[in-house]
């Protein structure tokens, strides 16, 4: 087979059928290729372009990467921080100090939103022309004659959220604890998020004001989950502040700057112009309204810009205090109309040539997500692993682990340690804590391409539907031997098909009865779905499972039935089991393994 002329130009990412439909050569003829090659992939399978160039070479083609638009990687998937990328290729010479952006994360109780008003309110009045700044999920002050961005977001879920969306608005994280109180739950959340995310983190210990305040301790907590303080030999920052008093918010400001010129943060005011969603939504009269954060460039009035699946012509921009503004600086945020949809928080914007230019990327992107979304929406999981380290896609298996109770915490994440003691392959545990799955483990999982375990812990219906639209993979096990086990075969490339958990239906234990040779027999009403007598059921007590196993038998009044609707009032015995109570939730699930590709081991 003799060489084209010219290359043939291929896209970074693309389906052995597209590729053989590029080189218009026989799928079979590639699909053989790559196997000689050590890569065992189906006709639908996506492949890279150096795997397609290898195959294309191999087979007599010549071909070329495609100069399609750039596309920045998320930030889980990059090492460099997202605004060090964003100005990789700007001239050294046109780089700029900016404003740091700063997001205030922390325990529900522990004063985030006191501390925002006081910095707010603060900074207004040593201003001569003031009016308190209206909420547009962003904010300037000025300390010392330098700016200060502020994202004033509902917390750590938001901030990950952008990072699941490629995005990382903030350069450092301060971090609020209640000095009476100490390290809490979220507050280790919002330290894995921190964490995950590589921004630097500075404690502001609030609330020092109390009586019962406590900082010393509360350090001492804080050493203890890896924020050792700079006073000790650590690394980390900790200003004491009462957000109510207003005491010690200039150091904690003097704090932030010091801590950004170690960062060397910089933008190009006259490059290339990129940043971030904030926030969007829709309002009557106005259209949408989107809060946008400029990290490079300078947005100006008229310019279009595209946010992942939308664009908009920039009509009006106004700054926090709603005055009009003609342009917006790097690490300035603005409230813009003129999309013609709601962007996303996180979506990453920049400037195009024209609103033709616009619609066509638009069109592209939406093309590809429906391509995504029909082949493969997980975003990593336990059975693909070792391909996706073999194909060079992956060089560590990141995990988010809960537990039912603290005594079982130390055990499991010892197991997973030496597990990862034998395997080539980098296991690192993003975060671990006690209780169930949640929607705030989810999003950090989607956020750092994680796999969520969970031992004696199952997720929440929420935290369970967001994992199904996210595609991330969550599994729970009860022995910690099978946990250790499918961890090795994975870190090995020998795990099969994952087993697939659906739940079809809940019934309510309304009453219970002694029934000669059979046992208690649970009276019930559906609920939810549908009761049938060959799947399995799980016995929930106060949220926690008290017993998982098949059904013995399923009646309607006196008959036997394979199965009941919602509404519908059932007798169930479950084999194995009758210590049944009043007010328990039956809930009837089944289970299959799913196919995956052969990982060639």
């Amino acid at each position: 087979m003799g060489k084209q002329q010219e290359p043939i130009v291929l896209p970074p990412r693309m389906t052995v059928r597209e590729l053989a439909m590029a080189l218009k050569a026989n799928p079979i003829d590639l699909i053989k290729t790559l196997m000689a090659n050590g890569v065992m992939a189906s006709i639908n399978q996506t492949i890279d372009f150096d795997t397609a160039e290898i195959v294309a070479t191999e087979l007599g083609y010549e071909v070329a990467l495609e100069e399609a638009e750039e596309e920045l990687k998320p930030e889980a998937e990059a090492e460099i921080p997202l605004w060090r990328r964003l100005i990789a290729n700007e001239p050294e010479d046109a780089l700029e100090p900016r404003p740091p952006v700063v997001a205030v994360l922390g325990h529900v109780d522990h004063g985030k939103t006191t501390l925002l008003d006081a910095i707010r309110h603060t900074n207004v009045a040593q201003r001569e022309a003031g009016g308190i700044t209206q909420h547009i999920g962003a904010y300037q002050v000025v300390h010392d004659g330098r700016k200060i961005t502020f994202l004033d977001t509902p917390g750590h879920a938001a901030f990950t959220a952008m990072r699941a969306r490629g995005a990382q608005g903030a350069d450092i994280v301060v971090l609020v604890v209640a000095a009476d109180d100490g390290v809490m739950p979220q507050t280790r959340e919002a330290i894995a998020h921190a964490q995950a995310a590589q921004v630097p983190i500075i404690v502001a210990l609030n609330k020092i004001d109390r009586p019962n305040a406590n900082p010393e301790h509360v350090k001492r907590q804080l050493s203890d989950v890896g924020l050792t303080p700079d006073e000790w030999g650590g690394e980390t920052m900790m200003v004491p502040v009462s957000a109510k008093m207003g005491e010690g918010i200039d150091d904690l400001l003097e704090a932030i700057l010091l801590v950004a010129d170690s960062m060397d943060i910089k933008a190009n005011p006259k490059g290339r112009v990129i940043g971030t969603v904030i926030e969007a939504r829709r309002e009557k009269g106005r259209g949408v309204v989107a809060t946008l954060l400029v990290q490079n460039g300078t947005l100006k009035l008229r310019q279009v810009i595209v946010a992942g699946t939308t664009y908009a012509k920039v009509r009006a921009m106004t700054d926090e205090h709603g005055k009009a503004v003609r342009e917006a600086v790097p690490s300035t945020p603005v409230v813009v109309l003129g999309f013609n949809d709601v962007p996303a928080a996180g979506d990453l914007f920049k400037v195009v040539e024209n609103e033709k230019a616009a619609r066509e990327i638009v069109a592209k992107r939406l093309d590809a997500e429906r391509a995504r979304t029909q082949q493969d929406t997980r975003q990593i999981s336990l059975e693909d692993l070792f391909s996706k380290v073999q194909a060079g896609e992956a060089n560590e298996l990141r995990l988010v682990v809960k537990v039912d109770v603290h005594g079982s915490l130390e055990p499991v994440l010892k197991s997973i340690e030496e597990v990862a003691a034998e395997s080539d392959i980098k296991v690192k545990v993003l975060h671990a804590s006690v209780g169930n799955i949640s929607e705030n483990d989810v999003n950090l999982a989607a956020a750092s391409k994680a796999v969520v375990i969970g031992f004696n812990t199952r997720p929440d219906a929420p935290a369970r539907k967001l994992a199904e639209s996210l595609g991330v993979s969550v599994r729970t096990y009860n022995i910690i031997y099978r946990l250790t086990e499918d961890l090795e075969k994975a870190l090995k490339g020998m795990l099969g098909g994952e087993e697939e958990e659906t739940t079809i239906g809940k019934a309510e234990v309304l009453a219970v009865f002694k029934v000669p040779k059979a046992g208690k027999v649970a009276g019930c009403r559906v609920r939810e779905g549908v009761v049938r007598r060959n799947a399995l059921a799980r016995v929930v007590r106060n949220n926690e499972v008290v017993f998982e196993g098949p059904l013995a038998s399923l009646k309607h009044e006196k008959d036997d039935v394979r199965e009941i609707r919602e509404g519908f009032e059932c007798g169930i015995a479950l084999k194995g089991f009758h210590d049944f109570q009043v007010g328990d939730t039956i809930e009837c699930f089944t289970r299959t393994r799913s196919a995956v590709e052969d990982t060639g081991w």
